[in-house]
């Protein structure tokens, strides 16, 4: 054992003996290789039989150490091989670097040499730049002499509605324009001087082609208004519509031709344009769907409300049909395959009516309207009639373009409809159970009871309007109108019940009432015409203090201003009221608020606050007359739902011809101004003429006498349909001099 351990350990003492002591780790090392050694040793040779095999763990032992010390060696050579190569290549790498430092140092001399010969040849530069920009001034000569003449002849071109033509002479002005600009851009590149010069320039090019930006504008409008008129042009003549897409189509080629060469590779791309890309394509579409829109809005525009909503909704459906099968069979072909139109005009028709029907839908609709409204949107809409065309197939599968009504909106609608059949006539019908007398009996009671409330309604609109004029002082009921207008809305809701009630008596029953026959539908009318009054003459009490100021000498004195804005509100108010009322008294309330405004208006003028002295006067009188006419005018049209009075005198074409009476400068023409007055409105009398003639100030006695005579002579029986507007304007008594009891006065 002692002579292994001294034949083994010799190797380790010798590699020991050749690491230096600074390393303490080679130390430590070999202690633990000794430690697992003797660990290992103790565990083989643990009995002496064990020791024959001595000399195979030797021999084993002394070829692994052998191989690992092959191995190190190897290792560490190719080590050394490496770094020396490494060396190698530093070596030529500094050599290489100090002949680059070598050359680099000429080269920098040879540039401060250099320096100064390009100081010398700044001039030559300046003077290449002004000679490219004469050879392009002189190169587009004929070009900028013959500008304005291309000019008007393409405005007149596009006048003719000569689009192709003219759009020709407008893409030659345009690439005249853009090799100019591109032109200037190159000679302004190489410097700052060049540059400002080039860019002051350009902005003299674009102002001398301005008449091209008017060129285009003026194209873009005709051929807009061809395209929206391309259901008309189809039928008759389709030329136009299709030189209008050629024109859209040579422009998107030039839109991206250019967008293309202006991200051209290396950095000499063209700026682009003026006004590109134009994107016309895009706005063929658009108004494309605009010319549906309108389309749609002129059909849209029927009775929709009430009975009429069913024959609203067929004429659509015909409108829309029609207009899709012109689309079909004659636009389609003269577009190409790509624009799809009939699939475009169809979404266009389908937002349209997405938006219209969102619109009836928020209507307080009556069951027999929500059963059309239901009926149209889930049977007919996507029948064969209408989207399931065959023609439209195609264009359905493509692309779903959604439901008409949202499914949250269809659920509102169906319960609307079965709450809105749940009414007063279930007792009806359930007397028909037994007979037919019973249910007439039943009925009759009904409208007894039914008449006999809406009189007491009406008392009670009476006494409420009284009690409000007695409080208005302290302003305790402030929602006095809104419980009027409410009242309004419940009657015309009750009167449809009523009517369904009467309808539902038999022919027979009108011969067995024991006493008068019931008039509910009479009661009802005098209820809401008696709380329409008492809206009116709320509104007339609420102008009241804005009309005073009106019409005097002092508001003749002060600078013009319109109608008081503080009457307006008052005005606008009431409108927005109103709004919330059920037609048709809706209409009605807008109606005679117009008419009371003009009244009142007119009311003022009679109290002849201001009597004209001179021409003056009364031409600025007139004058400003006519303007509060036409202020009036338009602020109602600006209101919602005002279409004016129908078939009646329209109040507001009364001050206008006033404004014409005043202003009138011959004294002798007033009879016939006066004629003309009693042609428009006949019920006009004797004393609103005569005070008409002190306004002026400037009649005479016997022009006066004659005027009036001729009033007496030629007063025409009222017109049937004619409602009369003097009448309801009082002309105040004139207040009788003091003069002493003699015969004369009496």
């Amino acid at each position: 054992m002692s002579e292994g351990d001294k034949d083994g350990g010799d190797k380790p003492e010798d590699a020991a003996a050749g690491i230096p002591e600074v390393w303490p780790e080679a130390e430590r090392a070999e202690s633990l290789a000794r430690g697992a050694a003797l660990k290992w040793a103790s565990g083989v040779f643990c009995r002496p039989e064990h020791l024959e095999r001595l000399g195979q763990y030797r021999k084993r032992e002394s070829q692994r150490t052998s191989s690992i010390h092959t191995r190190l060696k190897s290792m560490v050579q190719s080590y050394l091989e490496g770094v020396g190569w490494g060396l190698g290549q530093l070596h030529e790498a500094r050599a290489e670097l100090k002949e680059v430092s070598h050359a680099l140092a000429k080269a920098g001399v040879e540039s401060r040499r250099n320096a100064e010969g390009v100081k010398a040849l700044e001039m030559i530069r300046e003077v290449s730049v002004n000679h490219c920009q004469l050879l392009a001034a002189v190169s587009n000569l004929p070009h900028l002499y013959s500008v304005r003449s291309m000019v008007s002849e393409t405005e007149r071109l596009v006048e003719s509605r000569r689009l192709l033509e003219a759009h020709a002479r407008l893409m030659e002005l345009e690439c005249w324009q853009d090799d100019i600009l591109w032109q200037l851009h190159g000679a302004g590149a190489p410097g700052t001087a060049g540059t400002s010069l080039a860019t002051q320039d350009e902005e003299l090019v674009r102002n001398y082609f301005s008449g091209v930006g008017r060129l285009v504008e003026a194209l873009g409008k005709e051929l807009w208004a061809v395209v929206g008129s391309g259901l008309a042009l189809a039928r008759q003549n389709p030329i136009p519509f299709v030189s209008a897409v050629r024109i859209v189509e040579r422009e998107e080629a030039l839109d991206q031709a250019l967008m293309e060469d202006r991200g051209g590779a290396g950095g000499h791309s063209r700026p682009l344009p003026p006004g590109r890309p134009r994107c016309w394509r895009e706005r063929f579409f658009q108004v494309l769907e605009e010319a549906a829109a309108t389309r749609f809005r002129s059909l849209s525009y029927l009775h929709t409300r009430g009975p009429g909503l069913a024959g609203h909704l067929s004429a659509l459906q015909h409108g829309i049909m029609g207009d899709l099968a012109t689309v079909h069979h004659l636009l389609e072909h003269c577009v190409p395959p790509h624009y799809h139109l009939t699939r475009a005009y169809l979404h266009a028709c389908h937002r349209c009516l997405q938006s219209h029907l969102g619109q009836v839908s928020g209507w307080e609709l009556e069951s027999g309207e929500i059963f059309a409204v239901l009926n149209w949107v889930l049977h007919i809409y996507n029948s064969s009639e209408m989207m399931g065309h065959p023609d439209l197939a195609v264009e359905m599968e493509s692309e779903q373009p959604g439901p008409l009504i949202s499914q949250e909106g269809l659920e509102q609608l169906q319960n609307k409809y079965v709450h809105s059949v749940r009414m007063l006539e279930e007792n009806a019908r359930v007397a028909l159970m037994i007979s037919e007398s019973l249910r007439d009996q039943t009925i009759q009671m009904g409208l007894y009871e039914l008449e006999n409330l809406l009189n007491r309604f009406r008392e009670a609109l009476v006494e409420f309007g009284k009690e409000h004029r007695r409080d208005q002082s302290t302003n305790q009921n402030k929602f006095y109108l809104h419980y009027l207008l409410a009242s309004i809305s419940n009657c015309i809701i009750l009167k449809t019940s009523t009517e369904s009630l009467q309808r539902q008596l038999s022919s027979r029953s009108a011969s067995r009432f024991s006493r008068t026959p019931p008039g509910p539908l009479a009661a009802l009318d005098r209820a809401v015409r008696r709380a329409c009054r008492l809206v009116m003459d709320q509104l007339q009490l609420e102008l009241q203090p804005f009309l005073q100021g009106l019409l005097s000498r002092s508001w003749l004195a002060r600078e013009y201003v319109a109608v008081s804005p503080k009457l307006c509100g008052v005005l606008e108010r009431h409108f927005d009221l109103y709004s919330r009322v059920r037609p048709p008294c809706r209409q009605r309330l807008q109606e005679e608020c117009q008419w009371l405004t003009v009244v009142e208006y007119v009311r003022v003028l009679m109290q002849k606050r201001l009597v004209c002295r001179n021409a003056e006067e009364r031409s600025r009188l007139a004058q400003r007359i006519a303007l509060d006419a036409q202020y009036l005018r338009d602020f109602f049209q600006g209101l919602e739902e005002v279409d004016g009075p129908g078939d009646e005198v329209n109040p507001m074409a009364l001050l206008p011809v006033l404004a014409d009476f005043i202003r009138l400068n011959d004294t002798a023409m007033l009879a016939l101004e006066v004629s003309g007055l009693v042609a428009k409105y006949p019920d006009i009398s004797e004393e609103h003429v005569s005070v008409l003639l002190d306004v002026r100030g400037d009649v005479s006695r016997d022009v006066r006498g004659t005027v009036l005579d001729l009033l007496e002579q030629s007063a025409p029986p009222l017109p049937a349909g004619y409602r009369p507007i003097f009448s309801d304007i009082l002309v105040p008594t004139p207040s009788m001099p003091f003069c002493l009891p003699t015969a004369k006065c009496a």
